[in-house]
């Protein structure tokens, strides 16, 4: 992709998160995103065909960042462990801003059911090879899992991130122990 269009595209998604941090959803308007971008209105339409599918688009970009943030180094694996997940906090931390208002903004919470969408696939493949002798069923302790690490990161967040990312990443292994072993 041309960078003068890459830069166009960076600009209006920036734009939209800076006003979806200060209205809602319903309020912001196309006028408004080109405004901030600093751009016409035939510009964001060249990019995106109304804001429902800047929305989305934003959502799968910012998601896909995390992601890519997390698998920089060659051969990683993309299974869930503690080292993806203290580069996936760390690159929160590192990118606050954006992913405060995309996890946070109640009127939009499509970010964080994509977030728990991408762990839950992830997870999976963890509960897969755990031994659940407990009888609890593999697709529930998945979704279950995936619920709650989605749920503490939008804590930490919300938190301002009164723990460093291994801490977290330390307490969420405490937890998880300590509940199969509660089983």
């Amino acid at each position: 992709m041309d960078r003068r269009i890459e830069r166009s595209r960076q600009m209006i998604m920036q734009a939209f998160i800076g006003l979806l941090e200060e209205q809602e959803f319903e309020k912001i308007t196309i006028q408004g995103i080109a405004d901030r971008a600093n751009v016409n209105r035939g510009t964001v339409y060249l990019h995106f065909t109304d804001k429902y599918d800047l929305l989305e688009q934003s959502v799968e970009t910012y998601l896909m960042m995390l992601v890519d943030s997390c698998l920089q180094e060659e051969g990683v694996s993309t299974e869930l462990s503690r080292e993806l997940l203290i580069r996936a906090l760390t690159y929160l931390k590192e990118h606050v801003s954006i992913y405060r208002v995309l996890m946070t903004n109640k009127g939009i919470p499509t970010f964080r059911h994509r977030m728990t969408q991408f762990i839950k696939e992830n997870i999976t493949v963890v509960v897969n090879y755990m031994d659940l002798e407990t009888g609890i069923q593999r697709d529930v302790m998945a979704q279950f899992l995936s619920i709650s690490v989605t749920g503490l990161i939008e804590w930490w967040i919300i938190e301002s991130m009164p723990y460093t990312p291994e801490e977290m990443v330390e307490q969420m292994t405490k937890i998880l122990e300590a509940r199969l072993q509660l089983w």
